[in-house]
């Protein structure tokens, strides 16, 4: 898929856990691994929106596009 999240970029940055992170944004420890491995097929704005304030970035440094490869 060429949607790359970066969740995990962004904990790290900020030092912050996949625990802490699930409580600033009331979601599931499920919910987020799964958003974080990049499985899910979608994500609400709101969601998007507390993640971006929880972490203090921008969606743009969530998610990517990166065109796929050929072989």
């Amino acid at each position: 898929m060429p949607i790359i999240v970066n969740v995990d970029v962004m904990m790290a940055k900020r030092k912050m856990s996949l625990n802490e992170l699930s409580e600033k944004v009331d979601i599931t420890l499920a919910n987020l691994s799964i958003l974080k491995t990049g499985k899910a097929k979608a994500v609400r704005f709101s969601t998007l929106e507390a993640i971006c304030k929880a972490l203090d970035c921008q969606p743009g440094d969530l998610l990517e596009y990166r065109k796929d490869q050929v072989t």
